[in-house]
């Protein structure tokens, strides 16, 4: 095992981590985006299964898709850019219509991290620390924030979230991974094969604000239980999924019945990928807005090119009762791990 670290345009770094199974995974300090993630394939092949730009200087200039990267403070949209914490309102930066999506446009996305890299005879990794200002995009408390990357030699990627504000706030951090199994873009998701521990969603108006509803999934195409392919629902015509453009921008509530809360499976190439969290639910995008012609590292960009996983609490919570809470009372220690594990198919 071992750590790459390279020079990104005079200004950022790049960590690059290795297992010994040849495993990889880079991260940039900024935005703590992981741009690659390189894995084999049922013929040993190593291809890159995360969608990342060709030209890193778009990270910067293009951050409207947050391709891999740490997202907060709160991850999702807030409805018209506000809430209340004991009768004290707060007023948010408005960056999609009256909502607030992903922290703002000034949001951890945008922040160039503080990185101390780490090897032990089990694991490689980096953590990345950032502390956000009282007041800082609208919200309350001086919040110290650190997000760990792990890589092992079980082909076990772990992310772990802690943080602790001087006031009560919100905060909901996840990371903003475009996965695609396929590897190297050489195919959309449509084909991938979905299994969530999920039997109810959250239902969204036009504007993709939660109303409040949670729905359940039976005889839907967002039941997810007993697995199904992604393009089921970007081929249905239910309201939900016209909604959120011909597919899935949902936040599904984990049950907590099966072993993993999520798996991915891809039969060409023969990867899989699961997923466990100690959060309450995720966020499930599935690229139905990703913008044509972006240059992306193996090719351009298109409709339904990768599939995100946004582990996280709610932040329909701020406005609907029910939902899992986005808020961190004073002096309380946020902690929240994920882990993705990527193998073969049997």
């Amino acid at each position: 095992m071992r750590i790459d670290i390279k020079d990104i345009l005079g200004k950022w770094k790049e960590y690059t981590l290795f297992n010994d199974m040849g495993m990889t995974v880079s991260v940039l300090d900024y935005g703590g985006i992981i741009t690659e993630i390189m894995v084999p394939d049922r013929n040993g092949k190593f291809g890159n299964v995360v969608l990342g730009f060709k030209n890193y200087t778009e990270y910067e200039q293009n951050h409207s898709n947050y391709f891999g990267a740490i997202i907060g403070r709160v991850a999702g949209r807030i409805e018209d850019a506000s809430f209340e914490i004991n009768n004290q309102p707060y007023h948010l930066e408005a960056n999609e219509g009256h909502h607030q999506l992903h922290g703002g446009s000034k949001g951890f996305h945008q922040v160039k991290w503080s990185v101390t890299p780490f090897q032990n005879k089990k694991a490689v990794g980096i953590r990345l620390d950032h502390k956000s200002i009282d007041g800082e995009g609208g919200y309350p408390g001086n919040i110290d924030i650190t997000v760990t990357y792990t890589l092992t030699n079980d082909n076990k990627l772990t992310l772990e979230y802690s943080a602790t504000s001087d006031k009560t706030t919100a905060l909901a951090l996840t990371n903003h991974s475009y996965f695609n199994l396929n590897g190297d873009l050489k195919n959309t998701v449509e084909n991938h094969h979905v299994t969530i521990d999920s039997g109810h969603f959250v239902e969204l108006n036009q504007e993709l604000i939660p109303t409040g509803r949670l729905i359940s999934v039976d005889e839907t195409s967002f039941d997810f239980r007993g697995g199904r392919l992604l393009k089921e629902g970007f081929e249905d015509v239910s309201v939900q999924n016209k909604i959120a453009g011909k597919g899935y921008d949902h936040y599904f509530v984990f049950d907590h019945h099966l072993e993993n809360n999520a798996v991915v499976q891809e039969s060409s190439s023969g990867r899989i990928m699961t997923m466990k969290t100690d959060q309450p639910g995720m966020v499930m995008y599935t690229s139905n807005t990703l913008m044509d012609g972006l240059e992306l590292k193996e090719g351009p960009s298109r409709r339904y090119l990768g599939v995100c996983l946004e582990t996280q609490s709610s932040p329909a919570s701020l406005h609907h009762e029910g939902f899992p809470s986005v808020i961190l009372p004073a002096g309380e220690c946020y902690q929240k791990q994920t882990v993705f594990t990527f193998g073969l198919q049997s």
